[in-house]
């Protein structure tokens, strides 16, 4: 690159990186996790248990798919984040050791903090556990493994529906169908199951995975999936997750990167992802693309979507990954991503605060 334009972009990249900290809607930014006995992290959960606390989880090793990479969690005590402790690590009753994967904590209105994740050899073989808290996730129940067929939640939070059910956005990866979503509902905390879809993948054929799932003021539910097309994709249901309209484009872009959405209690709706220019050639089918900028969008029908925040764009290496959003119970946002696969940053929002066309 000439000198003379490096020294242009430079000072607009620096600009940009520290925007997020800047910005009027954000309250706070911190890691949660940072380098430690395990030099790599990934797939950060987030919750407010019952006690109004908050707990985040993540998976770390060496590196994602190594036998010794396990689900480690940290509670926050006093505003700040306890050392993270390792709650479930892989190991088989033979003594075989398989990597874990994408944990998912939800408190439910009633009951236990709930703890999933995933423990297999690969996303095509790994199986799902539950492993649940009754004192907002100090100490936790043995990791029992979920019935043949049911995953739990792949990545994203659970749903509690008005009948108490739980549903869990989830999907599978296999080489002969690619990658298909469907639904898991549980009326027992994980006891029992029922299972939807595969959903319809759309006119496109989309391979689409990890949803996550807004609730609409008329009952609708709405799905938010990652594709291989580097396009995020929609489905609707009008009967509490029971039926699913086909997957479509949303007209948002993304690379084959994670991201998450909530809805607020003022009835509008956040995405949290890795923003793609639409009209950008997307890259060769089988790249993720590079996970940067990090951006947060708003919507009032999950239809319409105006970004309002940049959470990161400076240019990492591994960049910036698998968001999980939550609004807590005092209107805040809470935003945890994985920074450069070597940390786990949150990042709090006051949604008030949050205006369209932000950079």
């Amino acid at each position: 690159m000439p000198p003379r334009l490096l020294a242009l972009i430079l000072p607009l990249v620096a600009t940009l990186a520290a925007f997020a900290q800047a910005h009027p809607a954000v309250v706070a930014t911190e890691f949660i996790h940072e380098p430690s006995a395990y030099p790599s992290c990934h797939a950060a959960t987030i919750v407010e248990t019952a006690g109004g606390g908050l707990v985040a989880a993540w998976f770390g090793g060496t590196a994602e798919g190594n036998p010794d990479v396990g689900i480690w969690l940290s509670r926050q005590e006093g505003g700040k984040w306890a050392p993270s402790i390792n709650v479930v690590d892989g190991v088989q009753p033979d003594g075989t050791r398989y990597p874990a994967w994408n944990p998912v904590l939800f408190q439910p209105r009633d009951g236990p903090l709930l703890l999933f994740c995933k423990v297999g050899p690969s996303p095509q073989q790994w199986w799902g556990l539950l492993t649940t808290s009754a004192d907002g996730g100090r100490t936790w129940s043995r990791p029992r493994r979920l019935p043949a067929g049911v995953i739990g939640p792949d990545k994203n939070k659970p749903v509690q529906l008005a009948n108490g059910a739980l549903l869990c956005g989830s999907s599978t990866e296999e080489p002969a169908h690619g990658w298909r979503v469907h639904l898991e509902l549980t009326s027992d905390l994980g006891r029992t199951w029922s299972r939807v879809g595969p959903l319809d993948p759309g006119g496109e054929k989309f391979n689409a995975i990890q949803p996550g799932i807004l609730v609409h003021p008329d009952g609708r539910l709405q799905l938010l999936c990652r594709t291989r097309e580097m396009a995020v994709v929609t489905s609707w249901s009008s009967d509490q997750g029971r039926t699913w309209t086909p997957l479509a484009r949303t007209g948002l872009a993304s690379p084959n990167s994670g991201l998450d959405a909530v809805t607020l209690a003022d009835g509008r709706h956040v995405l949290v992802y890795n923003r793609r220019d639409p009209a950008a050639p997307p890259p060769a089918a089988d790249d993720w693309g590079v996970r940067w900028p990090l951006n947060l969008s708003v919507s009032p029908d999950g239809v319409n979507w105006t970004m309002a925040l940049t959470l990161e764009s400076k240019p990492l290496r591994d960049g910036y990954a698998y968001p999980a959003v939550i609004q807590t119970r005092d209107g805040l946002v809470h935003v945890v991503y994985t920074w450069n696969r070597e940390k786990i940053k949150h990042v709090v929002i006051d949604p008030r605060r949050l205006r369209p066309g932000g950079i």
